[in-house]
């Protein structure tokens, strides 16, 4: 937790309390169902919150906007984003029941009300968005796919946050003009060496 105020030093007192109280709470429900990895677990606060938070530090969600997180698996990014921006509506979406019945409760234990666990496939969800998140779901063109008719208007400012790892020449060669955010220009630690956030514009 201590990284995490390290680079988010203007967390209120309310954030900080509810960010320091996801280890217990994921060690609690991930003896239920496996929604970290347990060789990851002990890098809890780096590797997944932390992580998670990259988006936040390239992009500052405005009041009022609405973000689906795809693919939100036991709930990242949209847990820790929807902390960190309270006035930002999340919807996490997955399409595994017994992940999403969890993510709910967790997202009740917080006392979150700006965020809201989805049973569905991304490409059925009627609901429109100003933004998408989402971390290692799947590859970016085929998101791309599921997700392009799903923003409420077509502005230069809305479009899709990737968190993405390793080479990723090929992935975005159907995007030229997706924007690389690499990530250890903002964490230093050696596990965000090859993290980056990759932007990719609605329009």
């Amino acid at each position: 937790m201590e990284l995490i105020k390290k680079y988010f030093p203007d967390l209120l007192e309310k954030q900080i309390d509810q960010l320091s109280s996801l280890k217990n709470i994921y060690s609690y429900w991930n003896t239920y169902v496996n929604l970290i990895s347990k060789k990851t677990f002990c890098h809890f606060y780096q590797r997944h919150i932390l992580f998670c938070l990259g988006i936040a530090k390239v992009y500052s969600f405005f009041p009022g906007s609405t973000v689906m997180d795809l693919g939100t698996g036991g709930g990242f990014p949209g847990i820790p984003l929807s902390i960190v921006f309270p006035n930002t509506e999340f919807i996490l979406v997955d399409s595994i029941l017994k992940k999403i019945k969890i993510v709910d409760k967790i997202i009740n234990s917080l006392r979150l009300k700006n965020a809201k666990a989805i049973c569905i496939r991304a490409e059925k969800i009627e609901n429109k968005f100003d933004f998408v998140v989402s971390r290692a779901v799947a590859k970016i063109y085929k998101i791309h796919q599921w997700i392009k008719n799903k923003y409420r208007c077509k502005s230069i400012s809305t479009g899709a946050f990737y968190l993405k790892g390793g080479n990723l020449t090929k992935e975005l060669n159907r995007f030229p003009n997706a924007v690389e955010y690499p990530l250890i220009n903002y964490f230093r630690e050696p596990f965000f060496i090859e993290k980056k956030v990759i932007w990719i514009s609605n329009i």
